[in-house]
């Protein structure tokens, strides 16, 4: 399952005609499960799958549950991609 969350700053100085703009994008997606099946005897097994996948909808709790191993998406490896862009238009760049 992947996420997508975009945070959208703008940098407008006072007296200043030139305009910064960055946006800062975040990819959340979930891997492997790491949950340990055998903790309860003292040992360690894992279940093999490789990848969240939600058994429900964005919004429901079946969102919150993986459809290959019925883990909570909480037990699964958490990876984030961060980008961040920035624009910037200098002042009056048609003058020269």
């Amino acid at each position: 399952m992947k996420k997508r969350q975009v945070v959208v700053k703008r940098d407008n100085g006072s007296g200043r005609s030139s305009t910064t703009s960055s946006s800062v994008v975040r990819n959340v997606r979930y891997g492997e499960c790491q949950k340990n099946h055998a903790a309860n005897i003292g040992g360690y097994t894992v279940d093999g799958c490789r990848e969240f996948m939600a058994s429900g909808e964005e919004g429901t709790t079946g969102a919150l549950m993986c459809a290959a191993c019925g883990c909570h998406r909480n037990f699964h490896r958490r990876e984030v991609d961060t980008e961040v862009v920035c624009e910037y238009s200098p002042p009056n760049s048609s003058r020269r």
